[in-house]
C-alpha cells in the first residue's frame, strides 16, 4: 500500500495562520476556532469542544479496540496585566516560562475583556541609553518590565479609558517569516506540532485512507502551565503520541532538520516500548530522526499521566532552534515530523 503523500504547501500555510493567531495560556480561542474550522470541514471527522476549551478531534478507524491519542498545543507564552502604572504604562505578569529579555523589544497585543485589541510594545522602564545610561546590568525582572501603549495615555485613569484593567491577556507578536525552507517565529512551540499532525490527518483523507485505531486528537490550551492534557482525552485510549518540540542546544543531538523522539525529559522516561516502536517505525519509513533527552521540559503526556491515566505516552517533535524566545525550524524538520505521525497512524 503506498504511503500517503504529504502537502507540504498546506503544511507550511496552515503553520503560518496559527502562528498568526494569538493564543497565550488562558487566552487560546483564536487559535482553537482556526483549527476548529479547519477540522469540521471534513465531514469524516468528529470535533468537539471540552469543556476546559480544548479541541478534540476524532478520527474513526480501520479498528476501535484499542482506541490511540495524539496531543499538541496551542497555547503559548504571554503576560497579563498586572497593575496600571500611574505613567498610563502596563506592568506585567507571566504566563508560562521565559525570560523577560527574549521579549524586551517585542510589539504585543493587549486584549481588553470588553473585546478590544490594543497595541503596545514591551520595554525595561529604563530603555533610553541618553536618559539612563548603559543598562545592559539591569536586571530585568517583573518591576522593571512595562507596555508603551501606541495611545496617547499619559495617566492610570486615561488608560482605564481604553477599556484596560488588571488581568487583560497580552499576546506577543509572532513575527512570522519563511526564508530558504526555514520558519521562524515565536511560538513554534507547538504551533508547529499541532501543523505536522494536521498535515497527516490531511494526507490519510486526502488519499480516502482511515488510521488503524480509532485516534482522539486533543488540541491542549493549558500545556504552558503543565495542567493541558490532564482532561480531555477519552478513558479507553490505550497510549498516546505526544507531538511537541525537540530543543536544540548545547549537548543535545537534535537539530533544525531532523524531527526527534525524546525518551526522558525533567519528568523522567517515556514508555519505552511504545519508544522502541516508533523508532522502528522511523526506519522503516526511512524517517530521518534523532533520539534526544531534554533537561529542563515537561509536556502533556506527563500531564496525563499525573493525573493518573493507565496508558503508554511517547514524544516526538521537529528540532526547533532557540526554544522559548525567537524560535526557528525548517521545513525538512516538520516534514519528517508529519511522516512520522502518518506512519504511526497506519500502524
Amino acid at each position: 500500500m503506498p504511503f500517503p503523500k504529504i502537502d507540504t504547501k498546506f503544511l507550511e500555510k496552515f503553520l503560518v495562520g496559527l502562528l498568526n493567531s494569538p493564543s497565550p495560556t488562558g487566552f487560546a480561542e483564536d487559535a482553537i476556532t482556526f483549527c476548529e474550522e479547519h477540522f469540521s470541514s471534513h465531514s469524516e471527522l468528529k470535533v468537539h469542544r471540552t469543556r476546559k476549551g480544548a479541541l478534540l478531534v476524532t478520527f474513526p478507524g480501520e479498528k476501535s479496540d484499542a482506541p490511540r491519542s495524539l496531543t499538541a498545543h496551542v497555547d503559548t507564552l504571554g503576560a497579563m496585566v498586572k497593575e496600571i502604572k500611574n505613567s498610563g504604562r502596563l506592568k506585567l505578569t507571566h504566563v508560562g516560562d521565559f525570560a523577560w529579555n527574549s521579549v524586551e523589544g517585542e510589539g504585543c497585543l493587549v486584549f481588553t475583556s470588553g473585546g478590544k485589541r490594543i497595541r503596545g510594545s514591551i520595554l525595561i522602564d529604563k530603555a533610553s541609553v541618553h536618559v539612563y545610561g548603559n543598562q545592559l546590568d539591569y536586571k530585568r525582572k517583573d518591576e522593571a518590565m512595562e507596555i508603551r501603549l501606541d495611545e496617547i495615555v499619559n495617566t492610570a485613569d486615561e488608560v482605564k479609558t481604553l477599556g484596560i484593567r488588571v488581568g487583560d491577556f497580552v499576546a506577543f507578536d509572532p513575527r512570522v517569516e519563511v526564508v530558504n525552507g526555514f520558519v521562524r517565529s515565536r511560538h513554534l512551540d507547538d504551533k508547529a506540532g499541532v501543523a505536522c499532525i494536521t498535515a497527516a490527518m490531511k494526507a490519510l483523507l486526502d488519499a480516502k485512507k482511515k488510521p488503524l485505531q480509532t485516534t482522539h486528537f486533543l488540541i491542549s490550551n493549558y500545556e504552558e502551565v503543565g495542567h493541558g492534557a490532564a482532561a480531555g482525552i477519552p478513558a479507553d485510549v490505550t497510549e498516546l503520541l505526544v507531538v511537541d518540540m525537540a530543543a536544540i542546544g548545547k549537548g543535545q543531538t537534535s537539530d533544525e532538520f531532523h524531527a526527534t523522539l525524546c525518551v526522558k525529559d525533567s519528568g523522567g522516561p517515556y514508555h519505552h516500548g511504545m519508544s522502541q516502536r516508533l523508532r522502528a517505525l522511523a526506519e522503516k519509513n526511512e524517517i530521518p530522526y534523532n533520539v534526544d533527552i531534554y533537561p529542563h521540559y515537561g509536556s502533556d503526556g506527563e500531564a496525563l499521566w499525573t493525573a493518573g491515566a493507565d496508558v503508554a505516552v511517547a514524544l516526538i517533535g521537529p528540532g526547533v532552534d532557540a526554544s522559548h524566545h525567537y524560535e526557528r525550524t525548517h521545513m525538512d524538520a516538520l516534514t519528517a515530523t508529519t511522516n512520522w505521525v502518518l506512519a504511526y497512524l497506519l500502524n
